[in-house]
């Protein structure tokens, strides 16, 4: 079966009477736990999103303290699996600021914990390629903000 495309699904559920609305609402929550998360964001907190940037970040920071660091493999994996949390958190805020904080804050987090990562090629490159990441999104932003971001940057450098 081939899903309709977004345009066709907005004219449709601007026919749709409120209360069939919050219906199909719920029963999109009940089917997926993303979906139920960024309802869950969309509902009671996108509008303070620097408490909710300021939860991913200590999120990260718990998440961080678990990491098994006597195996370097088993670091890899928490590390992609933070990475993955946090992607998930910035697709639900849609805001390229709060996708900078976000990934400077994992970077920082990073680079000042206790995994080595100078003994593995594969997360040299991790490291380098969301310092990328967020150089490329800092050149998006307003010049103010350019300048404040690009110096928290220049200190994570390799």
């Amino acid at each position: 079966m081939k899903a309709a495309s977004i345009n066709y699904i907005k004219q449709e559920l601007t026919n749709i009477p409120p209360a069939k609305l919050l219906e199909l609402c719920v029963r999109l929550a009940k089917y997926k736990k993303d979906n139920k998360e960024l309802l869950n964001y969309l509902l009671f907190e996108a509008n303070d999103e620097q408490a909710y940037i300021s939860n991913v970040k200590s999120e990260i920071e718990t998440d961080f303290k678990a990491i098994n660091t006597s195996n370097l493999y088993f670091a890899k994996k928490s590390l992609r699996k933070i990475l993955r949390n946090t992607a998930k958190h910035i697709r639900y805020t849609a805001s390229k600021q709060a996708e900078v904080e976000l990934l400077l804050h994992f970077c920082h987090t990073l680079r000042h914990s206790s995994i080595p990562i100078q003994n593995s090629q594969v997360l040299i490159n991790l490291y380098r390629s969301q310092i990328k990441k967020v150089a490329k999104i800092i050149a998006t932003l307003h010049e103010d903000l350019q300048y404040d971001y690009l110096k928290e940057l220049e200190k994570l450098y390799i």
